[in-house]
């Protein structure tokens, strides 16, 4: 059971975040936000700011003063400018399945009319690679070349389990889609899927590298990378350009700094795995991850018993992040971030999304500013004045007698 002193100082700490929650000086920065006219507008968060919050983004508020000079906080709405995918699947059957001495068909019907511009494959074979040919036809009779040349791979064994059987072209509209792969082996096709996939842009921002060392590390069979960004951004994409022309496929992991301990040995340096995968020469070695505010990468190519790749341009970009409020009272407001007591705020407007209007206004942002914080006066030490703890001994003494005293009377 809670002792009431416990309790006390529960309610006392409580009451002191709750105050602090509200308060634009439980932050460290700010930054005034320029030209509200409407009830609902847009800001885009600076590069420099995440450097400044939370790995969670959630010591971010917005705060205006009145003219009464009484603090209020507008609600917003924190939001990835990312890509949008839609996808549908199309219904089809498999009309015809035919083999020559060049190769093996498979023929799709799709008795609807409607486009497509992808199929995924999924074969019994488990290690093949062969390039393919699609075709698509209204009548069976005149083909169109929609692919050609693609190639099909997949690779399993005791270090690798991967897999490219994916067809991806323009929005075709056929009513019948021949595939033609070209090998002798009869391929055993499992299952086909045909979709019309649609993907809406995203806002990227590049990051520029400021720093970037490769080292071949013979001991371990790696290729390790080190990239330093220019600050602390939150990333979420990441292009590896290989120079070399001839096939490779090999493992991958990208790590960031989580955090750094100084020793006695000296600094100690600790990375998280952020994203793993396969750097190969079929695919755009593309790596998309969840966004993260790192400044510094680190990249392991597993050779195994290859030769080096030659390594090309990196590519480093992150959604832009966009804040969108709602302004009810007259005030000037302020931008401000920064805090290590700031909890994730909770406000109405997250659950009424569609209440946000399709086009807003950007704000300006100025310039970062430091939050003052009032100063706290000095108070002299009770025990530093010698009156007051002659006095204090005293008592004690005192009290101590009495109750000895008390305590012979009974015996």
């Amino acid at each position: 059971m809670m002792k009431p002193i416990t309790k006390v100082l529960s309610i006392l700490s409580i009451l002191y975040c709750s105050n602090c929650y509200g308060q634009m000086e439980a932050y460290n920065f700010k930054r005034e936000l320029k030209g509200i006219s409407e009830q609902w507008h847009k800001i885009i968060l600076p590069d420099e700011v995440f450097g400044k919050i939370s790995q969670e983004l959630t010591d971010i508020r917005i705060f205006g003063v009145t003219a009464s000079k009484d603090t209020i906080e507008a609600p917003y709405i924190l939001r990835l400018a990312s890509e949008k995918t839609y996808s549908k699947d199309v219904p089809f059957k498999t009309s015809n399945i035919a083999h020559t001495d060049m190769g093996h068909y498979f023929t799709f019907e799709i008795p609807t009319i409607e486009s497509i511009n992808q199929i995924k494959l999924d074969f019994k074979q488990k290690n093949f690679d062969w390039r393919v040919k699609l075709e698509g036809s209204q009548n069976q009779r005149e083909l169109y070349t929609v692919l050609e040349n693609y190639r099909i791979l997949s690779i399993k064994n005791e270090m690798t389990d991967y897999q490219f059987t994916k067809l991806t072209f323009p929005s075709s509209k056929y009513r019948y889609f021949r595939l033609f792969i070209d090998t002798k082996e009869k391929p055993e096709l499992i299952s086909a899927s045909i979709t019309q996939q649609e993907i809406s842009n995203g806002t990227f921002r590049n990051y520029s590298i400021k720093r970037f060392n490769k080292q071949e590390k013979k001991e371990t069979k790696q290729t390790e990378i080190d990239i330093e960004l220019q600050m602390s951004v939150p990333i979420s994409y990441l292009k590896i350009n290989i120079k070399d022309s001839f096939d490779y496929y090999r493992p991958i992991t990208i790590k960031y700094l989580n955090d750094s301990t100084k020793t006695e040995q000296g600094w100690k340096y600790n990375y998280n795995t952020l994203t793993s995968g396969t750097l190969n020469s079929v695919e755009k070695n593309e790596f998309k991850f969840s966004s993260k505010t790192v400044r510094k990468l680190k990249i392991l190519i597993h050779n195994q018993d290859n030769q080096p790749l030659t390594l090309g341009t990196l590519n480093v970009k992150g959604y832009e992040h966009e804040i969108l409020a709602r302004f009810t009272e007259q005030a000037s407001y302020f931008l401000a971030y920064g805090s290590i007591i700031a909890a994730r705020p909770n406000y109405d407007i997250d659950r009424f999304t569609d209440k946000v209007p399709m086009t807003l206004t950007t704000l300006d942002i100025g310039d970062e500013l430091i939050i003052e914080k009032d100063q706290v006066s000095e108070i002299t030490p009770l025990f530093q004045n010698k009156t007051w703890l002659w006095g204090i001994i005293s008592l004690t003494i005192f009290v101590l007698g009495w109750f000895t005293i008390k305590m012979m009377r009974k015996v």
